[in-house]
């Protein structure tokens, strides 16, 4: 069973991410598209012609659906999937999830991720975050959910950039998208009204690409630009670290940092699992989102693909081959109070305590 993507669409109040929805809706190429929101009067539908509703599942002229979370959001992904199946309503082959302004968007994607039933169904396609840039430094300092929407995304989307108008919003936008490279430098940032932006560029971001059915590794990790200028060069140890949360434009007290962790030496598969459940049981909750792409002992020409929220990982992905000649082993990691020293010590540590793991 081909599994359908879900996308978590996510923004603090007024960003503009019912107006980037309902934008997704009227174009044709997302004509068979499913939408799960809170309420429906959250997306202007107003602006687009209901041709029929039954119970709380709506038809729009543009051949999209539209659904309102009943309960939770796992049973109504499972509820819209069952209809696809028996036919009472259009197939569809992509799912976006609408949050709300205020919701922590890392529960959602942990129940994608641990769901057995979801888990046959539907994949994680990835998650947009929208930014306001007349408010959003302002809101990322006094809001820990803006801040958390932005650190687990993959695509950030900076909207009302067509409202800057004079020298000191041009700053101001410059700080913002500063501190949004510091908070999350792996995802990649858009401009809703740059005239080179289009709406597919805010799909196709997990790690299989389902148009060109190809595997798309090195853009999905991104390992490169949590690097910076940090770590690299510097440290003759078997670890390299690079860490995003130096700069200035992060707020005081911000206690979320992103960074990537190198091994040049290959692990046996024994001792990378192991390490990574000894890692999820002691700071799981803090972990909120980890990719990597790791080379193993047991099979080195093929590179193993992983993918964490907190507790929970996606069964691993062997890839056919490396995608270029670097066969580091990069981990991306994305955390709320774990400082890169803290996991620096504790990969170092697994290493000399396994030497007969790693080579």
């Amino acid at each position: 069973m081909e599994l359908i993507p879900v996308t978590l669409l996510t923004g603090f109040l007024g960003s503009g991410k019912s107006t980037l929805l309902t934008e997704i809706l009227q174009q044709p190429a997302f004509s068979n598209t499913a939408v799960v929101v809170n309420e429906f009067g959250e997306i202007g539908l107003d602006g687009i012609l209901i041709v029929h509703s039954e119970d709380q599942i709506v038809e729009m002229t543009s051949g999209c659906f539209c659904c309102t979370v009943r309960g939770d959001i796992r049973q109504t992904l499972l509820d819209l999937h069952s209809k696809r199946a028996h036919l009472e309503i259009p197939a569809f082959d992509r799912v976006i999830v609408e949050s709300t302004g205020l919701a922590d968007p890392v529960p959602v994607v942990h129940t994608l991720m641990s769901d057995p039933l979801l888990d046959r169904r539907y994949m994680l396609g990835g998650v947009i975050t929208t930014i306001d840039a007349l408010n959003g430094f302002t809101t990322l300092d006094n809001h820990k959910e803006c801040e958390k929407q932005a650190a687990i995304a993959d695509r950030l989307v900076i909207t009302k950039t067509d409202l800057i108008n004079n020298r000191q919003s041009t700053d101001m936008l410059k700080e913002l998208s500063d501190k949004l490279s510091a908070l999350n430098p792996t995802a990649v940032t858009l401009d809703r009204h740059n005239p080179m932006f289009q709406l597919e560029h805010l799909f196709n971001m997990s790690l299989f690409n389902p148009e060109t059915k190809s595997i798309n590794v090195r853009s999905w990790l991104n390992a490169e630009g949590a690097n910076g200028n940090y770590g690299r060069g510097h440290d003759h140890s078997h670890t390299h670290v690079a860490d995003k949360h130096h700069h200035d434009v992060t707020r005081h007290g911000s206690d979320i940092r992103s960074f990537t962790l190198t091994f040049d030496e290959p692990v046996t598969i024994e001792a990378f699992a192991s390490s990574l459940e000894a890692l999820s049981m002691t700071q799981g909750a803090n972990l909120l989102r980890i990719k990597g792409i790791v080379n193993t002992v047991d099979r080195p020409e093929f590179p193993l693909v992983i993918h964490g929220v907190q507790h929970v990982f996606h069964d691993p992905v062997w890839l056919d081959g490396w995608p270029d000649d670097d066969h580091q082993t990069k981990l991306v990691f994305i955390t709320n109070g774990i400082k890169r020293e803290t996991l620096d010590q504790f990969f170092k540590a697994w290493i000399s305590s396994s030497k007969g793991h790693w080579r």
